[in-house]
């Protein structure tokens, strides 16, 4: 079975964060690869976590995605750089790969992604 990829946008910026401070992306990767590395969830083992310069949702800030060789692909927006989201965003992951078709019902999501769905693409053919 394929790996998931989880793949946050490293430039996400809310519109009144200054160009020279850290963007929350970046922040939300870093919280991400920590919890990638050092979390208790060895099914988080299942995930590839990989970082991209722009996933164009900057109205959006901060995104993530999930794509995986024919699986539905998703894009999130709106996410805090927080712990918590890292690990929501891991656990969605691990959904994303388990399922046969990459499909996440809003009702098996964790809370943070309810909201926050940009795009739902379908695998390719």
């Amino acid at each position: 079975m394929q790996m998931t990829e989880l793949i946050i946008c490293t430039t996400c910026r809310t519109a009144d964060t200054p160009r020279d401070q850290r963007a929350a992306g970046d922040i939300l990767l870093e919280a991400v690869q920590a919890a990638h590395a050092f979390g208790d969830q060895p099914e988080w083992a299942q995930v590839k976590v990989r970082a991209m310069a722009c996933l164009s949702g900057c109205s959006r800030s901060c995104t993530a995605a999930y794509q995986a060789a024919g699986k539905h692909s998703y894009l999130f927006g709106d996410l805090a750089p927080t712990d918590e989201v890292a690990r929501q965003l891991l656990d969605c992951a691990v959904l994303h790969h388990q399922t046969a078709d990459g499909n996440l019902p809003r009702d098996k999501r964790p809370a943070a992604l309810v909201p926050g769905m940009i795009a739902r693409l379908p695998p390719m053919l």
